[in-house]
């Protein structure tokens, strides 16, 4: 499997699931279930690099604004959500986080941000499959702490300093 083939899984399902993010997981396991388990692991693969790659300090930091707050599971859930939006919204957010007030369309804290479902989708196709736990993906884990400079998530000043266009689009009155 390939990245285009990799997104193009990624946005049918979002898609088919009107952007619900346990609707997504549930229809990316039945679509992963009509693939052969090392096509499986090959998405896993990819799911698991972007989700690698996504664990930036900055990243996180536009976390915290769009969600009111991030622990490190609300975090690594976000990351998951991410890369269910899709490619141009995952690269544009590793880009430039703060663009992300104008690549998502609308944000509802309630529905959105928590992909935590999706991160386990492969791996449950994967079982169903082959009756087995997925094997180690063999690719470079996460780096033990987010790249970049930390960000004080706890300064509202430096927050909305950082990320002007999140920080008036969602913490404003």
């Amino acid at each position: 499997m390939d990245e285009t083939e990799f997104w193009e899984i990624v946005d049918s399902t979002r898609e088919a699931a009107g952007g619900d993010p346990e609707d997504h997981a549930e229809l990316l396991v039945e679509r992963l279930l009509r693939y052969d388990p090392d096509s499986v692991l090959d998405f896993a693969r990819h799911f698991e690099a972007r989700y690698n790659r996504a664990y930036r300090w900055d990243l996180w930091g536009a976390a915290w604004v769009l969600l009111g707050g991030a622990s490190d599971d609300a975090f690594d859930y976000f990351r998951c959500w991410l890369i269910g939006q899709g490619r141009e919204i995952f690269e544009g957010a590793l880009h430039d986080p703060d663009a992300l007030a104008d690549l998502l369309d609308d944000f509802d804290e309630e529905l959105d941000g928590d992909g935590e479902e999706l991160g386990y989708a492969a791996d449950e196709a994967y079982e169903q499959l082959t009756g087995l736990v997925a094997p180690d993906l063999g690719i470079l884990p996460a780096p033990p702490e987010p790249v970049g400079a930390p960000v004080d998530f706890e300064d509202d000043a430096v927050m909305a300093q950082r990320y002007p266009k999140l920080w008036g689009r969602f913490m404003s009155d």
